[in-house]
């Protein structure tokens, strides 16, 4: 389709410009098995409600055949379970690619299981590393053992990964999705859980109206949709800008059950609705505004 060859070749190109530019403290691509997690940063802790600030831990990465895991460094002794997100890549896109946002929902206490596959939409691979860390999570010789919070996970991704975000929506497993910029090769009517779909005000490839689209379908689900002011297609790679804040609060509040998270989304005092600096167009359907604030 025309979206996906417009969006092969640039993004593919950046993949190409970011791997030649990563530090040797990023593993290199496995050809068939996992290698060694190593270290990337070391960020400080967030201010109290500030979702773009990093969190307080500090990141690793191990890259393997089917999936690429981005954590919290010292997650092996780590006196809690962190919640998962399973990502999609763009087409033509690697994990690589969306490095920045990755290590971001790492410091925030989560374990990102990003797809190392080019062509996400079927949701294949994402469905296969929630197994992967289902087993990395029983092994005892694994530094996710007892650490990986498995009740508790979302699905996100961008354009044709967004895409695959609302496939992955329907598996049992999932508790929230955020897709980004997804390309029309999903059914949202499938999807069970909560979804904060987002686009971009001068998105080119693909239009709010796709997105709008996803949205006036899912009066099933709480959802929401919000259009980022300013923001083309490619925004969300690299640094992620306007997009690290909002995802964050958003797996916080669903995944994690954080009430200042949650209070951005819902009730009468939802903090995205009012936020005209970073939001174009917010729109709530009538499910998500039943949705109280605080949780029961």
């Amino acid at each position: 389709m025309l979206w996906r060859r417009n969006l092969l070749a640039p993004l593919a190109a950046l993949a190409l410009v970011l791997t030649a530019s990563a530090g040797a403290g990023t593993a290199a691509a496995a050809t068939d098995t996992t290698v060694a997690a190593a270290p990337v940063r070391t960020p400080t802790a967030s201010a109290a409600g500030d979702f773009g600030a990093p969190g307080p831990y500090a990141t690793a990465v191990e890259v393997g055949a089917v999936t690429t895991l981005y954590y919290p460094r010292d997650i092996a002794d780590s006196d809690r379970r962190h919640p998962v997100i399973v990502w999609g890549n763009g087409t033509g896109g690697v994990p690589l690619v969306y490095r920045d946002l990755m290590l971001h929902w790492a410091s925030q206490g989560f374990v990102v299981a990003a797809a190392n596959t080019p062509m996400s939409n079927l949701g294949i691979s994402m469905r296969a590393s929630i197994a992967m860390l289902t087993g990395r999570n029983a092994d005892r010789g694994s530094v996710f053992f007892d650490r990986v919070d498995l009740e508790h996970i979302g699905a996100s991704g961008h354009s044709q990964g967004g895409a695959a975000a609302i496939v992955v929506g329907s598996d049992p497993r999932i508790d929230a999705v955020l897709p980004i910029q997804p390309g029309p090769l999903a059914n949202i009517n499938a999807v069970r859980v909560p979804a904060l779909l987002l686009a971009g005000q001068n998105d080119s490839i693909v239009f709010p109206a796709l997105v709008k689209a996803f949205y006036n379908a899912a009066d099933h689900i709480p959802a929401l949709y919000g259009e980022v002011r300013g923001a083309d297609h490619f925004t969300v790679v690299g640094d992620p800008g306007p997009f690290a804040a909002p995802t964050t609060a958003w797996f916080r509040a669903h995944l994690m059950g954080d009430r200042a998270a949650r209070a951005q989304f819902f009730g009468p005092g939802c903090g995205i609705c009012t936020d005209s600096a970073t939001w174009s167009d917010v729109r709530r359907n009538g499910r998500a505004l039943s949705v109280p604030a605080a949780t029961p």
